[in-house]
Formats: C-alpha cells, sequence, structure tokens
C-alpha cells in the first residue's frame, strides 16, 4: 500500500498514509530494542523524522509538525541522524529523481527547510542530528559521516550512551 502511494500509483488522505508510515515503524520497534539489546548496531535508511518532515511539508493546515510527530513518541530514539542536504535543483541532476510521489523541487525545498529547523530547534532533534553538505565530493562525505558514526559508536562503547532512550514529548509547543 506504501509503495503504491509513493510510486503514484494509489492516493491516500494525508494522515492515512501518514499514520500507515508511522505504523509501520511502530511494526519494526520492538526488533530494533531486541538488536540494539543484543549489542548490534542498527541504521536506517530514514525513521521518524523523514516521515514527519515530510508529511509537515504538504502544507495541509491541519496536518502540522506537532502532529505528526505525536505518533512517533515512545519509538526507539536515535543515537545519530545524518541529513546529507543537497540542493534540490542539485538533487535533480542525479539518477533516479522524480521517480517518487515526493520527488519534486517544491516538495523538497519544503522538506530540507523543515529538517533545517528541526536541527536549529531546542528539541531533542537536534541534539541528535548533524547536516553535511551532500553536494561535496563522495570522499568528502563519507569522511564526515564515518567520522560522526565512530564518535557515536565510541561513545556507545564507553558506556555514555547507556541505555536505549525513546522519542520524548517536545519540551514547547511549536
Amino acid at each position: 500500500m506504501i509503495n503504491n502511494y509513493l510510486q503514484s500509483k494509489s492516493d491516500l488522505e494525508d494522515h492515512v498514509i501518514h499514520l500507515l508510515f508511522s505504523a509501520n515503524r511502530w511494526e519494526l520497534a520492538k526488533q530494533i530494542e531486541k538488536d540494539i539489546a543484543d549489542g548490534y548496531t542498527v541504521i536506517c535508511d530514514r525513521y521518524y523524522y523523514s516521515g514527519v518532515v515530510y508529511s509537515a511539508a504538504k502544507s495541509n493546515p491541519q496536518l502540522s509538525l506537532p502532529w505528526a510527530r505525536e505518533p512517533e513518541v515512545g519509538l526507539p530514539r536515535p543515537d545519530l541522524v545524518i541529513f546529507l542536504d543537497l540542493e534540490p535543483e542539485v538533487a535533480e541532476e542525479r539518477g533516479g529523481y522524480g521517480d517518487e510521489k515526493y520527488e519534486k523541487r517544491e516538495m523538497q525545498e519544503k522538506v530540507r527547510k523543515l529538517f533545517h529547523a528541526l536541527n536549529e530547534s531546542e528539541e531533542e532533534e537536534a541534539e541528535d542530528m548533524v547536516i553535511y553538505d551532500a553536494g561535496k565530493s563522495v570522499e568528502e562525505v563519507t569522511k564526515d559521516v564515518l567520522q560522526s558514526v565512530s564518535s557515536v559508536s565510541l561513545a556507545v562503547k564507553q558506556g555514555l550512551h547507556p541505555e536505549l532512550r525513546k522519542v520524548g514529548k517536545w519540551k514547547r509547543e511549536h
């Protein structure tokens, strides 16, 4: 159902698709917790951050950023979120762009703005996120990403992240 929606083969009301994405994350939450408890490192290509900002970027006045985030409260919280930032114009020039519903310049500009807003907020998302310029060379981006991952991995090994955190409620209203 989600895949058909992303490929524009079906259409769903904004709240419905958002909650389906959230339900998909909740479906995997216990497995993520188990894997982490068993000593595995879990890497996700997109997580609740993407779900929240993509839904809010639709500019549906009844689907705000706080509304979109609320179903995520209680999910396993990442130790690190890496946002590979790229100008939408540059993204359009790369292969495969435009294949999915959300890969339109206007949408990507809104998503990018919301990711930056989260990173500049006083909420837990800002604590977990680093933003790298994905317009740099592959080698430079790789170096940046590996440095962040290594730093967090070391902190976990040293017990500085002793337990799995959960996504909490925001400190203030948005």
